[in-house]
């Protein structure tokens, strides 16, 4: 089987399935694993090149509609008659619905239920340490800068901020992305900052833009310094590898409560 995979989620799913061998092309976003490395490239996510596609004679595209934009690729494959499945999900029961869903529809059922039973294995063992830790922190996740961005109820962020000991001080909003103004922010008072804008490296995020913000000394976490530059790639990816980023936010808000990743 011939499979294209156009949005980097997608392709760490299959690795989830041990079926990199299938992949023949993937999106220029697309980082891991390694051995994806010498592929052919078919662009950015929001730009893939449906020609580049069509010429690897895919038998399954792998699409998605996590980003707004990602549409017209969809409309170009129906264009060009490409077989493609959308995996778009926002929670982390979603993400693992769409291991089972690709895994069926590559004949790797079997490995598809043990990657989701390992997955909820994990989830099980962070929600009964979490349910065990009397002070629960408030995070405030900053996924972009100007305009303000950040995850309500239905983002996955906020599931694993509960099984990291915490609350999303954002999560009484139900969207999975929401826009809020930075007054609203000092009025939520949150214990730890966790930045994580979409796109960028940690290397480009800079805590003094936040830190310059009108008001931003009021805040406790500013005061105790409890900024966390974190990796995009565990935070803001709707895969499997968000429980890496579980394991990372849990064991650096609760040192004590969980292991060390």
């Amino acid at each position: 089987m011939r499979i294209v995979s156009i949005c980097p989620s997608n392709t760490e799913i299959l690795a989830y399935l041990d079926a990199i061998d299938l992949l023949v092309g993937v999106d220029d976003d697309s980082d891991w694993p390694q051995s994806i490395t010498k592929l052919p490239r078919v662009g950015r996510d929001l730009n893939i090149d449906i020609d580049k596609v069509k010429a690897l004679q895919p038998d399954l595209v792998l699409a998605s509609l996590s980003v707004p934009g990602m549409e017209k690729n969809i409309e170009r494959l129906e264009e060009e008659q490409m077989p493609y499945i959308i995996l778009d999900p926002n929670s982390l029961d979603e993400i693992a619905d769409d291991l089972l869903t690709v895994g069926k529809k590559i004949g790797k059922e079997q490995k598809a239920q043990q990657a989701y039973d390992d997955y909820y294995q994990v989830i099980n063992e962070y929600r009964t340490i979490a349910n065990s830790i009397p002070n629960k922190k408030k995070i405030y996740w900053e996924w972009w800068p100007k305009p303000i961005f950040t995850p309500g109820q239905k983002n996955w962020l906020s599931y694993i901020s509960e099984l990291a000991g915490a609350s999303n001080v954002f999560s009484d909003y139900e969207e999975a992305s929401i826009q809020v103004e930075w007054d609203e922010v000092i009025q939520r008072d949150p214990d730890e900052i966790c930045m994580v804008w979409v796109g960028v490296q940690e290397k480009k995020m800079n805590p003094d833009i936040l830190k310059k913000r009108e008001g931003a000394n009021q805040l406790r976490a500013v005061q105790s310094d409890q900024i966390h530059i974190l990796e995009e790639y565990l935070y803001c990816r709707p895969s499997p590898r968000l429980l890496e980023g579980l394991k990372k936010l849990a064991h650096l808000l609760h040192p004590t409560y969980y292991p060390a990743s």
